[in-house]
């Protein structure tokens, strides 16, 4: 990886406002009452349902993830005494949890308000079934715990081939994201690449909002690739399968011409596909880059030009080879 990009190590934690704001579309968090403290802290990137908790069963209670009431949670306080619900809302505020929500557009009861607000922790209600809720909010977290850094490049889509382009400045790596664009590819991020490791053995590559279906070309300056090319042109994240490094061709010592050896650049520890393409004056980058990801695509199905070439070759030489004796 370059020693320019800005790496970061897995994120400690994240706030109840940044899931809220982030993922308002998905999961359709609405406060109940005054907003308390947004700025609490997630720990884990899950939820929990604090049925046993709520049962008197406080051993193990994950109090650092967010806490999903559903209709069996609410119908079983409800079979509680006054008394013994205000005790068991005591309890689960006093662990410090960083958020309650309602899943079914369920209403909490007045105590557990008051208790939420005495502790100042916030309470959502959401129209998601309890499952459902569950499921998204466990990806959208799972997504912004994910160990995540910059990679100083562009990255295009070539037949769902996802291809970061790096190199010098000035080099000509967004000529060549723009020449691929308008070959009928999709850009995905132009300049910095934001690069996040998903399950511990993939990479995906995405762009900063604000630029997002932007480019800078220079002489030219910021053009919008989704107006100029169509919304075909862009797409938001992609998976990212192969590494191209652009270097001009008098820095490279040696030049591999058959590729039979497998080069990786590694990405938050996660090994890519790795080719360095020569660049000199007169040399078509865009068709280049493009055969590049044709070929990582063929590996990805099986077939290796070169190792099949290689292995020819030692075929015909040990057919040729003279008898002994």
């Amino acid at each position: 990886m370059s020693k320019k990009n800005s790496q970061k190590n897995a994120v400690p934690y994240v706030t109840v406002e940044q899931l809220v704001s982030e993922h308002d579309q998905e999961l359709q968090l609405h406060p109940i009452g005054a907003a308390h403290n947004l700025q609490r802290k997630i720990h884990e990137p899950t939820v929990n349902r604090p049925g046993l908790a709520l049962a008197g069963f406080k051993k193990y209670f994950a109090s650092k993830r967010v806490q999903v009431f559903g209709s069996v949670e609410t119908t079983y306080l409800r079979s509680l005494s006054a008394q013994e619900r205000d005790e068991r809302y005591r309890w689960i505020f006093k662990t410090q949890i960083p958020c309650v929500v309602f899943s079914r557009n369920l209403n909490p009861d007045a105590a557990l308000l008051k208790a939420a607000k005495k502790a100042k922790v916030p309470v959502f209600k959401t129209p998601l079934i309890t499952m459902r809720f569950i499921n998204l909010a466990t990806l959208a977290l799972e997504m912004m715990f994910a160990p995540r850094c910059n990679e100083i490049g562009g990255m295009v889509d070539i037949l769902g081939v996802g291809v970061i382009i790096r190199g010098d400045s000035g080099i000509g790596k967004s000529e060549a994201v723009l020449a691929l664009v308008e070959r009928g590819y999709s850009l995905v991020a132009d300049d910095v690449t934001i690069v996040t490791r998903i399950d511990n053995h993939y990479i995906v590559g995405t762009s900063n909002e604000m630029t997002r279906n932007l480019m800078e070309i220079r002489g030219i300056g910021i053009i919008d690739v989704a107006a100029m090319f169509g919304v075909r042109s862009f797409r938001t994240e992609k998976q990212v399968n192969l590494v191209v490094t652009l270097v001009h061709w008098d820095k490279l010592k040696e030049i591999d011409r058959l590729g039979i050896d497998n080069e990786y650049a590694k990405i938050l520890g996660v090994e890519i596909p790795h080719i360095t393409i020569p660049v000199r004056p007169g040399r078509d980058l865009a068709r280049l880059i493009e055969v590049a990801a044709f070929q990582t695509k063929l590996k990805m199905s099986g077939i290796n030009t070169a190792k099949a070439l290689s292995e020819r070759l030692l075929k015909k030489m040990t057919r040729d080879r003279p008898a002994k004796g």
